[in-house]
C-alpha cells in the first residue's frame, strides 16, 4: 500500500484522472476496476471514479508496486490491460503469432506501447508465466520480424534456449517461410526466380534493385509461383532464399508487377482502382526443416503451421482456399 496526500495543485481533479497522471503505467480499465473494488481509498473509504479531490485528502492505493514505476521501454507492456494476440501455437518454449497489418513488432519513434512484443509480454505476464521482477528473468523476444503493414507468422521465444536455437535455425535456413502476395498483372513466366542486388537508401527508408553489384548492395533471391489470376491481379506464393528489407515488394515492383496496395513501391492510381490501402502481403506458412541438432526444440522438426484465412485472398480471389491452395 502507498499513501498520498493531495496538495493544492492537484485539488479539483477527478479521482480517475489523478490516478492516470500519477500512475501512467496503470491501464485505464484496471484503474476503474481497482476503484470499484475499493483498492483505492479516499480518506479511508471507497470512492467513485468521478469524485473531485480536495487539498488534504489522503489517498491509500492498494495497487501492485510495478505500476508505481517510471515508464520505460522495458515496462511498457504494463499499459496493455487486454493483450490482443492471434496465437497459432504455444508451448513452454515459444509462441507462433499471426500478426495483423498495422501493428509494429518493436517500439519505434512513433509507437512505444502498442507493439507485438509488448502484447506478448503482457500476455505472458498476466498468465504468470513471466515476470521481469524475478531474479535473472529472461525477457520474451521475437525471433523474426515483418513490416508494420505486412501480416503473418512471427516466432516469439519464451526461453533463452528457444531464442538461441531459433536464431541459429533462421540463420542456417532450417526454417521455411512462405508468403502470399497479390501483384498487378500476369507474371510471365508464371513460376520462376527473381534475382538482383538490393541497395537501401537510409534517408528515404526505401530499397532499390540493382542488376549488378554496387557498394552497399546485398544479393536478393525470391522464388515465386502463380496460384491464381483474376481481374488483372495475380495471387502469388513466394519463398525467400534471402531475407532482405522490403525484398518481395521491391523485386516485384522492379519486375513491373508491384504489390497491390503498396504505396511506396507501387502505383497509387492502380491501388485506388482496386480500393486497397496497405500492401497485400502475408507470411502465411512456416515449416521447421531442421537438418542439425535443435536441442530442446527437436520436437518441432518436420512440423508446419499455416494461417487459416488471409483478408486480401478472400476479397480479390473469392473461393480460393489458403489451406488447400486451390479453388
Amino acid at each position: 500500500m502507498k499513501e498520498f496526500v493531495i496538495g493544492k495543485n492537484d485539488a479539483g481533479q477527478r479521482l480517475d484522472r489523478w490516478l492516470a497522471k500519477t500512475l501512467p503505467l496503470l491501464p485505464g480499465p484496471l484503474a476503474q476496476k481497482y476503484i470499484r473494488l475499493k483498492r483505492v481509498k479516499v480518506n479511508g473509504k471507497g470512492s467513485q471514479k468521478d469524485v473531485r479531490l480536495t487539498a488534504g485528502d489522503v489517498l491509500q492505493l492498494y495497487i501492485n508496486d510495478e505500476f508505481f514505476e517510471t515508464p520505460t521501454p522495458e515496462n511498457a507492456f504494463l499499459k496493455l490491460f487486454r493483450p490482443q494476440l492471434d496465437i497459432l501455437y504455444e508451448d513452454g518454449h515459444l509462441l507462433l503469432v499471426n500478426k495483423k497489418p498495422g501493428l509494429v513488432v518493436h517500439a519505434g519513434e512513433h509507437e512505444k506501447v502498442n507493439t507485438l512484443i509488448n502484447h506478448i509480454q503482457a500476455y505472458l505476464y498476466q498468465k504468470k508465466e513471466w515476470s521481469p521482477y524475478d531474479e535473472h528473468s529472461f525477457a520474451p523476444a521475437l525471433c523474426n520480424r515483418i513490416d508494420r503493414n505486412t501480416g503473418g507468422i512471427v516466432i516469439a521465444a519464451k526461453t533463452a534456449e528457444a531464442l538461441r536455437v531459433m536464431n541459429q535455425k533462421i540463420r542456417d535456413r532450417e526454417l521455411t517461410k512462405r508468403y502470399l502476395c497479390v501483384v498487378h498483372g500476369k507474371l510471365n513466366p508464371p513460376e520462376g526466380k527473381l534475382e538482383g542486388y538490393l541497395w537501401k537508401d537510409e534517408a528515404k527508408k526505401q530499397v532499390f534493385v540493382k542488376q549488378r553489384p554496387v557498394p552497399g548492395a546485398r544479393t536478393a533471391v525470391t522464388l515465386y509461383r502463380t496460384l491464381a489470376v483474376r481481374k488483372g491481379l495475380s495471387l502469388v506464393e513466394c519463398d525467400l532464399i534471402t531475407g532482405r528489407t522490403h525484398q518481395i515488394r521491391a523485386q516485384f515492383a522492379a519486375a513491373g508487377h508491384p504489390l497491390l496496395g503498396d504505396g511506396k513501391y507501387g502505383s497509387e492510381r492502380k491501388n485506388k482502382e482496386y480500393g486497397r490501402n496497405g500492401q497485400a502481403l502475408w507470411s502465411y506458412r512456416l515449416s521447421f526443416d531442421f537438418t542439425t541438432d535443435a536441442g530442446a526444440l527437436e520436437y518441432l522438426s518436420g512440423q508446419s503451421w499455416q494461417v487459416e484465412r488471409v483478408d486480401f485472398v478472400d476479397e480479390y480471389f473469392p473461393g480460393f482456399s489458403v489451406q488447400n491452395g486451390e479453388k
